[in-house]
C-alpha cells in the first residue's frame, strides 16, 4: 500500500483542472503519442480547422458560441455548423456521437475528449484536432483560464486527462 501513494499522489497531480502552459517540444518526460501520419485530412477538415482558428484568443464563456466567448463545445458546434454539418451543442452530446477512433488514426477534423475533473474520469472537454504528425497530436480548444488556444496531447497535463476521439465526417 505504501508503493501507491506515491503513484495516487502523481495521479492526483496530473488531474489538475488548470491548463498549463508548457513547452512541450524541451521537455524531458513529454509523453509521445503514436499516430499514423500517412491520412491525408480532407478538404473539408481542413476548412472546419481553419475557421475554428478564427477563434483562436476568444475568451472563454460558459454557453458561448461567438467572438464574444465561448466554452469548448461551442467552438466544435460553430465550426462545423459553419459548414452545414450540424452536431450536438454539448460535450456530454458529442462523447458519443460519431465513430469512436483510436488515437493512433486521429486525423485533422477529428474530435478529442478530455476528463479534467479531479478524481473522474467523466469527459466534460472536446476538442478539434488540427494537425497530426509523428509522436503529437495537436488540437483547439476553449481553455477556462486561456480561452480558445490550441494545445497539443503530448503536453502531460493532456495526455493524462485524454479519454477519446471521435470522427465526425
Amino acid at each position: 500500500m505504501r508503493t501507491l501513494i506515491p503513484f495516487f499522489v502523481l495521479l492526483l497531480f496530473a488531474s489538475s483542472c488548470k491548463s498549463k502552459k508548457t513547452n512541450s517540444k524541451h521537455s524531458r518526460n513529454t509523453p509521445s503519442v503514436n499516430v499514423n501520419t500517412t491520412a491525408k485530412p480532407t478538404a473539408e477538415a481542413k476548412s472546419i480547422v481553419k475557421y475554428a482558428q478564427s477563434f483562436e484568443g476568444t475568451r472563454y464563456k460558459y454557453g458561448g458560441t461567438t467572438k464574444k466567448g465561448m466554452d469548448c463545445s461551442g467552438l466544435i458546434y460553430t465550426s462545423y455548423k459553419k459548414h452545414d454539418i450540424s452536431l450536438p451543442r454539448t460535450t456530454s452530446g458529442l462523447k458519443s456521437y460519431g465513430d469512436w477512433v483510436d488515437v493512433k488514426e486521429v486525423n485533422v477534423g477529428d474530435l478529442v475528449f478530455f476528463a479534467t475533473s479531479k478524481n473522474s474520469r467523466k469527459v466534460n472537454h472536446v476538442g478539434i484536432v488540427t494537425n497530426v504528425r509523428t509522436g503529437n497530436v495537436e488540437f483547439i480548444h476553449a481553455s477556462t483560464s486561456r480561452g480558445v488556444m490550441i494545445s497539443s496531447l503530448a503536453d502531460r497535463y493532456w495526455y493524462f486527462a485524454f479519454v477519446q476521439a471521435r470522427r465526425v465526417l
